[in-house]
């Protein structure tokens, strides 16, 4: 097999060289003669000095290990009875002779639809990468082992509450509320307001209670002593002075 590095440095050596019918030399050369030395270079050998033509391509590709018809990742030569060109592993297109031109990188390569046949030769997948990789990371490190589970401590078993005695539950608020001293607790009740007899003798010499209760059945002067009752027209008038 070849590396894809040595092509890309064949195509960039003789990049721009002019057309030259049979030629086979950095100085130029035709088309065919370009994909003799893109297959020579392919197939491990030099570039220069086997070169093959249009007339003899099949037989010349097929001695340096071409498959017919077209893969990805391969050297692809397509031709017809008068031209040919290559399609690189990477898809990079070169020809000769195409629009008056020499050699040159671009146009439709290998996959022109002028041509009918088609040759390749496969590139294995871990040469098409040229610039190794330093230091890379596996993709997949090994495992460390997980550490050792510690078993938990072992939980007291649930107890539950003592109840509580009721004779001591006894705090200090109702301690002291039993020993404050008499007065500061709640008032007493009020007395019931005195109540005056009517029946009773009014002593003249008393004084009068303004909060006793009034009956209104004995007139009062504006003194505040009771007068006699006056008697009502037709009736006999017992008494008419004071008592």
């Amino acid at each position: 097999m070849f590396a894809l590095a040595a092509l890309m440095s064949l195509i960039s050596q003789v990049s721009g060289t002019p057309y030259i019918s049979g030629g086979d030399s950095p100085a130029g050369t035709d088309c065919s003669g370009l994909a003799s030395w893109v297959a020579n270079v392919a197939s491990g050998r030099p570039a220069f000095g086997s070169r093959f033509n249009t007339g003899n391509i099949e037989p010349a590709l097929l001695a340096r290990g071409f498959h017919y018809g077209t893969a990805p990742n391969s050297v692809v030569i397509g031709w017809n009875g008068g031209h040919a060109a290559v399609t690189l592993p990477d898809g990079t297109p070169v020809s000769s002779g195409e629009s008056g031109a020499g050699v040159k990188v671009g146009g439709g390569g290998a996959y022109q639809p002028q041509f009918t046949n088609h040759m390749y030769l496969p590139v294995e997948a871990a040469e098409m990468n040229t610039e190794p990789v330093a230091d890379a990371a596996p993709q997949n490190p090994p495992l460390e082992p997980a550490p050792p589970v510690i078993p938990a401590a072992p939980v007291a078993p649930f107890e539950p509450e003592v109840p509580l005695d009721p004779e001591a539950a006894v705090g200090e608020d109702t301690a002291a509320r039993d020993e404050a001293p008499a007065g500061e607790g709640p008032p007493p009740p009020p007395a019931p307001a005195a109540t005056v007899d009517p029946a009773a003798p009014v002593d003249p010499a008393a004084p009068v209670d303004p909060a006793a209760p009034v009956d209104p059945a004995i007139p009062v002067d504006p003194a505040g002593e009771p007068l006699a009752p006056v008697a009502e027209p037709g009736l006999e008038v017992i008494e008419s002075q004071r008592i």
